[in-house]
């Protein structure tokens, strides 16, 4: 007997899947495995109902802590995606994992997943599953699906399935974000409505956070400490309130199409920024903008579900070791839709206040005074090329389309020259 597992929500696209994994593939039953990274409780019960209705066998998996972990090495890594906070793209790893955990615990020999050969989650998941001895399906793509047939079908079979919606929108949610598109969305010029919004109000009214961290992970909100799963809840709640955490953005996919996204993620903005803003206290010019280079590797290879590649595992050992003295706190004034840092603290603050104010003298052994040199020589090549290039004669055109010798070479010798003699 030959089973399959099939990555699982109950909607239309898994849905389908069942029974043409049977009818198509051949496959004498079909595991379904729904995981969990803080979908809506509405969409365990949509699965529960539709597998209890297709005679299906279910498993439900509780991944949110694993994934919550990955978020918060994401806010250590001040991971981004063109602009907002990677949410969907760091969930597909996790899920990916957990299905293959209970393929190969039910002895499957293959499976699946209803991913559109258009996105990046076929990537994503089948990144993780490759590695595996399973066989890999993707009906969608390789029935070339449409989601017209898909309803079609899904009549003529007396499926129990809803588009969701009313077939108007595609929504991915968890934890750290909350993905709209389809439908009119699909027209960047199109302004969307409200309604499409449920974690984010519109933007009225103020407050300030403070965000705790210990080596670059938050430990706690406004003084209260949090663990990672509770810490994200809260904040998408509260932040939320005050329009904090929306994107819209025209995002380019991995296999080179560009469409229009329209994400949430208040608990994802308020971290990273607060994260950031702390960083920027107690690390040094050089780990910054060294940082830079690495957090863009890393948001890339997360954004292509490559999370655990080897190359990941090296990035984190770099950051890993600027994290050490991200201790302290952050605040974050959310107000207007906007999040912005009001103020931040910690004992390893590479500052003193003490040498940066202009009413204190000589502070450490050093005067002002002591800058004299430096500002003689800050800009002195800039300054001799300037002075040089001024006294070059350009060169006149021949009438064959060639320069005329001239003695330039020796006025810009003789300029850098007195130059340097005056100055």
């Amino acid at each position: 007997m030959t089973r399959v597992a099939l990555a699982f929500s109950g909607g239309l696209d898994t849905t389908v899947c069942v029974p043409i994994l049977e009818e198509e593939y051949g496959y004498d039953e079909v595991v379904g495995v729904t995981v969990d990274v803080g979908q809506p409780e509405s969409e365990f019960e949509e699965a529960e109902e539709t597998a209890e209705a297709l005679g299906l066998e279910h498993y439900v998996v509780d991944a949110k802590a694993e994934f919550a972990e990955l978020c918060f090495t994401g806010v250590k890594a001040n991971a981004t995606y063109q602009g907002y906070p990677l949410g969907t793209a760091l969930a597909r790893p996790v899920i990916a994992e957990a299905i293959l955990e209970v393929a190969e615990e039910q002895n499957c020999d293959a499976i699946a997943h209803g991913c559109t050969g258009k996105g990046n989650d076929q990537l994503r998941f089948e990144t993780v599953w490759r590695g595996s001895d399973l066989e890999v399906i993707a009906p969608v793509r390789e029935l070339g699906l449409t989601r017209e047939w898909e309803i079609e079908y899904a009549a003529e079979k007396d499926l129990p399935v809803e588009a969701g919606d009313g077939g108007v929108w595609s929504i991915d949610t968890n934890i750290w974000s909350r993905a709209v598109e389809g439908g009119e969305l699909e027209n960047p010029d199109y302004v969307p409505p409200e309604d499409i919004y449920e974690w984010t109000a519109e933007p009225e009214g103020e407050t300030t956070i403070e965000v705790a961290f210990e080596a670059g992970v938050p430990v706690a909100v406004d003084g209260e400490e949090m663990a990672p799963v509770e810490l994200i809840q809260y904040l998408n709640e509260y932040a939320g309130q005050y329009g904090v955490g929306r994107t819209d953005v025209m995002e380019d996919r991995m296999l080179g199409l560009k469409v229009r996204e329209n994400y949430e993620h208040p608990a994802a903005t308020v971290l990273l920024t607060a994260h950031g803003a702390l960083e920027d206290l107690v690390l040094t010019k050089g780990e910054r903008s060294s940082k830079k280079s690495i957090e863009q590797e890393w948001s890339e290879k997360a954004y292509q579900g490559l999370v655990f590649a080897p190359v990941v595992d090296a990035l984190e050992a770099f950051i890993d070791e600027t994290q050490t003295a991200v201790t302290g706190t952050a605040t974050v004034k959310v107000s207007g839709g906007s999040c912005r840092v009001v103020a931040r603290d910690s004992e390893y603050a590479v500052y003193s206040e003490e040498m940066a104010s202009f009413n204190t003298e000589d502070v450490a052994g050093i005067a002002q005074e002591d800058a004299t040199g430096v500002a003689k020589y800050h800009g002195l090549q800039e300054r001799l090329a300037n002075e040089i290039h001024a006294g070059v004669e350009k060169p006149e055109l021949a009438a064959d389309g060639g320069a005329d010798a001239t003695d330039s070479d020796d006025t810009v010798a003789e300029t850098a020259d007195d130059y340097l003699h005056e100055n």
